[in-house]
């Protein structure tokens, strides 16, 4: 009997094991993962495509989100991010394009084993306003259907030219309150600049949001309402007026999947790094 009482004891340890294990999945302890945007490296990649790549790696990064091949075949492209361990998680869809036939840009996130397809800017001419938001909606929700429908999410990506006043919140709450077949990326500078409150967005719709783009925005930058703004005035994660850390543990909260550094600035390279860690030091708290 001393067998099976001892096997029966070693298979009780290796059930709680398993249900532990689950557990800290299941919260959300091991959901977000950190990704980059390659616009941050945009002039890096004009002068050595494999190296910056190579240095992303070296930055213990392993998730990115493009849609460029920069000038490599799709084969070799691909190739490389498998031999450097990278993996892409999100392209980019031109609003006017996905329009017209959002298959392509299906048929573009498939080939590149991408998750999400993101549209970053809604092309208007004068102050963005309600025609424009209820258009996008409207263009969004079809998409998107068809996008989901192909097993794939679509997300819109925020600008903060959308935090206009309209019927008692701002046309980004008309957004979100008719999301029926898309959700969000949020880019925390953007929000904040166009007069947004990111970490309060995070708390009221923590299920619209699996996507960020951390951003830094340098202490006593103004903002504007028309989605333009300074490169320059990108900082290291953590040291400028955009309360990040908050943002990271109410994005973990809610189980938010990837964190994406975006980093426009001249010293991304030097910076991005340090976000790397400062993101790391949050989510281990």
């Amino acid at each position: 009997m001393k067998p099976f009482n001892n096997m029966t004891r070693y298979s009780k340890i290796i059930s709680v094991a398993t249900f532990f294990w689950l557990t800290l999945f299941s919260t959300g302890i091991f959901a977000q993962k950190i990704g980059l945007q390659l616009y941050s490296l945009r002039n890096q990649m004009e002068m050595d495509v494999e190296k910056y790549h190579e240095i992303i790696d070296q930055w213990d990064i392993k998730y990115i989100e493009g849609g460029s091949t920069y000038g490599m075949s799709m084969d070799e492209y691909l190739e490389m991010l498998d031999n450097l361990g990278l993996q892409m998680v999100a392209v980019g869809a031109d609003y006017e394009q996905l329009k017209k036939d959002p298959q392509q840009f299906i048929d573009n996130a498939k080939a590149f084993g991408a998750k999400y397809i993101v549209t970053f800017w809604i092309p208007h001419d004068g102050e963005f306003g309600e025609t424009h938001a209820k258009e996008a909606v409207r263009v969004f929700n079809e998409a998107g259907k068809k996008i989901k429908d192909a097993g794939l999410t679509f997300c819109y990506h925020p600008h903060g030219y959308e935090f206009k006043s309209y019927e008692g919140g701002t046309l980004f709450d008309y957004m979100l309150a008719n999301a029926d077949h898309f959700d969000f990326e949020m880019d925390v500078f953007w929000v904040q600049m166009g007069g947004g409150d990111p970490l309060a967005l995070l708390k009221a719709h923590p299920d619209k949001f699996p996507l960020l783009h951390l951003k830094d925005r340098k202490k006593g930058t103004e903002g504007t309402d028309d989605g333009t703004g300074d490169v320059e005035t990108n900082v290291v994660l953590g040291t400028g007026d955009i309360d990040i850390a908050g943002i990271i543990r109410q994005a973990k909260a809610n189980n938010a999947e990837y964190l994406i550094i975006e980093d426009e600035s001249s010293r991304s390279v030097a910076q991005i790094p340090q976000s790397v860690y400062y993101i790391r030091q949050i989510l281990d708290e």
